[in-house]
């Protein structure tokens, strides 16, 4: 296998990792709104991911890294035409950090009722926007031959993108609610265990109709689609963990059928084939992808193994009684 293969390996690897870690946790502070009847059932909530969210966004800022130095013309092309969207997704990870702080450190209710909604809306933002960037690196992005973006913001959020948005979206909130069901006890666990029966036959549905929608590229939710339905049985029959652990395979899987749908390409013109960028001609040289194979073979399996640790730490149950919600 040679380098370049290597890396856009390993960067979708990167991204897999993002989108499930990063995926529960984007649904529960979404969830904990919607579940939690007042301000301290929607702490405890949220002081289930309270550990693990910094850590969780590290995959994304490694695969954003990762992207720049591996294939800086990949980089420099869809990072510049999705430019108003990222902007948008830094504004709501950054909104989304702060309100973990600030509600943390407030004493008053009110206005940690008010970190509660803006989590909402940034956490929605956020995952909506990192799905609608999947999605159009399948569906293409109208660059030229130079390299450059050659269209606008709504080439960028047509129908198709969207209802990539939406699945990925959906697929985040039922990652939430598993998460939930797992890490919180008593009534709290059951709310959430009665959100999540309804939330996983819609997320089957609506990998069903992009099956059959967006048939071109219907490889990438056919064995998700299976592993939702097999899911959502295990979660009638209260398998939790089983269920938890097919939606992280589910999850893997639709990243790495989006890199493999493109390969050997990185990213897809829609104006022109011969527009496209390949894992060939928009990495960077020998020696760099060298070096920084030497750096990631001694980093990524130090980030991993503290990230197991930290999840292994705070691996018990929490209810309103042990929550750490107060100052």
């Amino acid at each position: 296998m040679s380098l370049e293969i290597l890396w856009f390996v390993l960067i979708a690897f990167l991204w897999t990792g993002f989108f499930f870690l990063e995926g529960f946790d984007f649904g529960v502070s979404i969830l904990q709104f919607f579940l939690g009847k007042n301000e301290k059932e929607r702490g405890t909530y949220i002081s289930s991911i309270t550990p693990h969210w910094d850590g969780n966004e590290v995959w994304l800022l490694t695969a954003g890294g990762a992207t720049f130095a591996a294939f800086p013309l990949w980089y420099a092309a869809f990072f510049s035409a999705l430019y108003l969207p990222l902007v948008f997704l830094l504004l709501a990870l950054i909104t989304r950090g702060a309100c973990f702080e600030f509600r943390h450190r407030s004493t008053l209710v009110e206005s940690r009722s008010v970190c509660d909604v803006v989590l909402v809306i940034s956490s929605s933002l956020a995952g909506l926007l990192t799905s609608v960037a999947m999605a159009n690196l399948v569906l293409g992005i109208p660059v030229d031959s130079n390299g450059n973006f050659a269209g606008n913001f709504f080439d960028l959020v047509g129908p198709f993108a969207l209802f990539g948005g939406v699945l990925g979206l959906s697929l985040f909130i039922v990652n939430g609610a598993l998460f939930l069901t797992l890490k919180i006890e008593g009534e709290l666990q059951e709310r959430a265990f009665r959100f999540l029966r309804p939330a996983i036959i819609i997320c089957t549905v609506l990998f069903a109709a992009a099956s059959v929608l967006i048939w071109k590229y219907t490889f990438i939710c056919v064995f998700p689609l299976a592993l939702l339905l097999t899911a959502t049985v295990l979660v009638f029959m209260r398998h939790l963990k089983t269920a938890f652990a097919l939606i992280a395979v589910c999850t893997a899987c639709c990243v790495a059928s989006l890199f493999f749908t493109i390969f050997p390409n990185v990213l897809v013109s829609s104006i022109s084939i011969e527009n496209n960028l390949t894992v060939w001609n928009a990495a960077s040289s020998d020696y760099t992808l060298k070096i920084m194979s030497i750096v990631a073979l001694i980093f990524i399996p130090a980030v991993i193994t503290y990230q197991i640790w930290s999840y292994y730490v705070f691996r018990k149950r929490i209810s309103p009684r042990n929550a750490n919600i107060e100052v």
